[in-house]
């Protein structure tokens, strides 16, 4: 029998349907034919299987580093700025 013919048989509307279903009999067997099979796939990943993510330690004390620098960086910035407007108000002063 063609799969046109099994489709319009049993009322199914593609035939490319009856093709899947029959690759999937011969492939995997008949108990695979009542597996869900509909949608995307799921991709497990160790988020997904319950397994708290590693943190990448190194990763943490590079960034916290970074941050320690780029704050005293600030504080010299705010430093030099406010020295420079003190110099400008004394040179104002005495002219």
């Amino acid at each position: 029998m063609s799969l046109q013919k099994a489709a319009a048989y049993f009322g199914i509307q593609s035939p490319p349907t009856v093709a899947k279903w029959e690759r999937i009999y011969y492939e995997e067997g008949k108990e695979a034919l009542f597996e869900e099979r509909r949608g995307r796939l799921r991709k497990l990943s160790a988020k997904k299987k319950g397994c708290p993510p590693k943190k990448d330690v190194n990763k943490d004390e590079d960034l916290l580093a970074e941050v320690q620098r780029l704050r005293m960086e600030n504080e010299v910035l705010k430093k030099l700025i406010a020295l420079t407007q003190k110099q400008e108000q004394a040179e104002r002063q005495t002219e």
